[in-house]
């Protein structure tokens, strides 16, 4: 009956996390703000998040437990986003006023004219929401801006370059979540030493942004911020590629590769001209978009990592092809079998710290041990 206990463990942890973003109203109802972490400069700030109209809990339904956390995934699921609510967002002294969308979401760039601290990176905006026939809200959001000496920001894609990809491996990747304790092979060796590296920079102090971009939906938030906590992967603002609903105008999502550039247009020109990471895999069009990007901003882009996640001859001849196209530029691309070669390379550009380099190496280490012993138990 082990396996039960821990089958029922796991289904009860996952759907409390998949119910957790309904229970700010504390089964009330009506509307609530979900704000998503936000990112800036000291000259410009965005902020996104989402408003929605949802049902309240019936009395009978207990406060705690399993029975609460299945009403509020069926609360969850039939909560739509609410349109034309009204957004205030305040950052210090700095004001702006924005309507949602008809699907809810807000996406709010805040000009910063009144200054900031500087001596810290995390700061604190309040959202006030109003809507016609509904009880105003008041919430907050974190904000990251970097501090002023910071020389690189890191961008990240998520999806077969932080963590796996495919059911199965999802279903292993939560089971290790939800049941085990926190296990680092939920995510690809060595990626959060790695990432931790980058964010500290060469002399382990540094504040470095890193932003992510992912081609899932808004809606597993929630479980890639527990995903980056429980892995010791550097927390940042996770910015999705995509919104899944259907329509008639829109049946069917923007092509990711589209709508990733974008975002990472967006990034660089906040940034101005801070020198730029990107980090990929070898699955997708990552290669093909970023290489654009090295042409499209000269100069900019001091590397490009590429996790090779198959062993595809022509997919590597591709890749290859387009590492001799940036041959001319100061960019490399790197194609990496795993989180070593990365770091490597990083540090020989001095990029990350000597230490950082042998924390990705004893990460890849212990992985590869704990693997063995695994295979030899079997």
């Amino acid at each position: 009956m082990a396996w039960w206990n821990h089958w029922t463990s796991f289904a009860k942890r996952l759907v409390h996390v998949i119910a957790k973003p309904v229970k700010r109203d504390r089964g009330r109802g009506g509307m609530v703000v979900h704000p998503y972490r936000g990112y800036g400069s000291h000259e410009d700030v965005f902020v996104m998040g989402r408003v929605f109209r949802q049902a309240a809990l019936g009395r009978a339904i207990p406060r705690r437990g399993m029975l609460r956390d299945t009403a509020d995934v069926a609360r969850r699921i039939f909560r739509r986003g609410l349109a034309d609510a009204k957004v205030e967002i305040r950052l210090g002294d700095n004001q702006l006023c924005i309507k949602t969308d008809r699907d809810g979401y807000f996406d709010a760039h805040l000009p910063i004219t009144t200054s900031l601290p500087i001596d810290v990176s995390w700061h604190r905006a309040d959202i006030h929401v109003e809507a016609q026939g509904q009880q105003s809200v008041r919430t907050d959001v974190e904000v990251y801006i970097p501090p002023p000496e910071t020389d690189l920001v890191i961008i990240s894609d998520i999806d077969d370059t932080v963590m796996f990809t495919g059911v199965a491996e999802k279903l292993k990747m939560l089971y290790r979540l939800f049941v085990k304790k926190p296990h680092r092979r939920t995510a690809f060796p060595g990626v959060a030493a790695l990432y931790q590296a980058l964010h500290r920079g060469e002399t382990n102090k540094a504040e470095r942004p890193i932003l992510y971009v992912s081609r899932g939906p808004w809606a597993i938030y929630e479980m890639l911020e527990a995903f980056f906590q429980l892995n010791r992967i550097p927390v940042g603002p996770i910015l999705f590629l995509r919104e899944w609903g259907i329509s008639l105008r829109h049946p069917w999502p923007r092509r990711a590769e589209a709508h990733k550039r974008d975002l990472i247009d967006r990034m660089l020109a906040l940034f101005e001209d801070m020198p730029c990471i990107l980090i990929g895999d070898s699955g997708q069009h990552d290669p093909e978009v970023y290489t654009e990007i090295v042409k499209a901003y000269p100069g900019r882009i001091k590397a490009i990592y590429i996790r090779r996640v198959d062993s595809d001859p022509k997919r590597e001849k591709g890749i290859e092809r387009l590492r001799n196209e940036l041959a001319d530029t100061n960019c490399e691309l790197v194609l990496a079998a795993d989180s070593v070669l990365m770091a490597e390379h990083a540090h020989a550009n001095g990029d990350i710290s000597a230490r950082g380099l042998d924390a990705v190496r004893r990460d890849v280490e212990e992985h590869r041990r704990e693997e063995a012993q695994e295979n030899a138990s079997l």
